[in-house]
């Protein structure tokens, strides 16, 4: 009970502090610094839940806090897992997507000799054939007069 009326006042106090800071004259807080409204709403919802543990372990006669026994905290955290889970998917997805736009797919049409050169070159190097043409491409850039040129190549 101790523990859990330390963790309200520290709430409380906290709650306050950052909302003081939100209301103080705008203050340059370095590119680290998360935003001051949403840590003041995170510090007043922290505080509202230590109240409601604190509640509910003093109407239950608990002398020690059971997230077990607490069926309300216990689905609310399953609830914010369920979130973040569904948040950390849809980031992802939305990076592949973005991967996916960035990615050029070509069919290239080569001579057969250039082919077979190609061929022998990603044999010897253990690459596919695309990923020694990606190399390359990585290499090649065009002068101001439109002439390409490929920069020294060193494999990866």
């Amino acid at each position: 009970m101790a523990q859990v009326a330390d963790k309200v006042a520290e709430a409380q106090r906290r709650e306050r502090e950052t909302l003081q800071q939100l209301h103080s004259p705008a203050v340059d807080r370095g590119p680290y610094d998360g935003d001051p409204e949403d840590l003041a709403e995170q510090w007043v919802a922290r505080h509202a839940e230590w109240r409601r543990v604190a509640a509910l372990m003093d109407a239950q006669g608990w002398p020690l806090y059971s997230p077990e026994r607490d069926v309300q905290g216990s689905t609310w955290a399953r609830e914010r897992d369920a979130q973040r889970e569904g948040a950390l998917a849809r980031a992802a997805w939305q990076m592949e997507r973005q991967d996916a736009r960035d990615e050029l797919k070509a069919q290239v049409w080569l001579s057969a000799d250039v082919s077979r050169r190609l061929r022998a070159i990603a044999a010897r190097t253990g690459l596919e054939p695309e990923q020694v043409l990606a190399q390359l491409a990585d290499r090649v850039r065009m002068d101001d007069d439109g002439v390409l040129a490929v920069d020294a190549f060193t494999p990866r």
